[in-house]
């Protein structure tokens, strides 16, 4: 069996990636940390092989390799379609995947590095995979540009009213076009959406090339905590 740590800032994105592992039989998640503090622990406590990890964790990455060095753990890091993949494996990981990876190459490198080999996912690896993906160019086609834009906050783990914000519109408009891209899709809810974009590599192509930008009210110190990014996704549109 191969034990997995998902660490990663995005909970629909860690939610997605731990679906596309969990179905299958050789393989079993045993922690997914959302803060440095969380996956240090899970790194010293939990009995893993591999730990799929954010390049949003790169500033402690000698201390994460420290650990999983002594307690044998492959390091997979999920870098950002922006970012070099080559410069991860310069660093001594052992193997990175792209967040536009397709579930097959996810699995494939976890695999790998479970067997104690190396994997980089090169930028035009999986070429033929997006030219025979019918079905994510054929949903591509009937998304509009606002609406990629919104599937991408969805991915990353912003709620209605901070999507609204950066779209400078309503939390009911934004629920509105949720509405309308379930039905376009053919999905019910968030976790299903980022799921879709994770199977269809044309999807999750487009979506992560959108840059998504924080917009948040000022929180007073006398007023409520502004909500953490990264919560678990809701099943709702809300």
């Amino acid at each position: 069996m191969i034990n997995v740590i998902i660490a990663d800032h995005q909970a629909i994105f860690r939610a997605g990636i731990a679906k596309v592992l969990a179905v299958e039989e050789d393989i079993r998640i045993v922690g997914q940390p959302q803060s440095a503090e969380q996956l240090l622990n899970a790194l010293e406590k939990l009995r893993s092989r591999v730990l799929i990890l954010s390049s949003s964790f790169l500033s402690f990455l000698s201390e994460i390799q420290g650990i999983a060095s002594r307690q044998q753990i492959a390091v997979l890091m999920l870098s950002d379609n922006n970012e070099n993949a080559t410069d991860f494996m310069r660093m001594g990981v052992q193997g990175v995947i792209y967040r536009s990876a397709s579930g097959n190459i996810v699995l494939e490198a976890v695999r790998r590095l479970a067997q104690g080999q190396s994997f980089l996912q090169g930028p035009n690896s999986s070429e033929a995979e997006v030219n025979e993906d019918l079905v994510g160019a054929r949903v591509r086609k009937r998304l509009s540009e606002r609406e990629l834009r919104i599937i991408a906050a969805i991915v990353q783990g912003y709620k209605n009213r901070e999507i609204a914000m950066q779209l400078y519109t309503s939390e009911q408009v934004i629920k509105n076009a949720l509405r309308n891209i379930f039905d376009k899709i053919g999905v019910s809810d968030r976790l299903e959406l980022a799921l879709f974009v994770v199977h269809h590599r044309i999807l999750a192509q487009a979506t992560a090339s959108i840059a998504v930008n924080p917009a948040r009210p000022r929180v007073s110190p006398a007023s409520e905590k502004p909500e953490v990014i990264g919560t678990p996704p809701s099943t709702s549109i809300n």
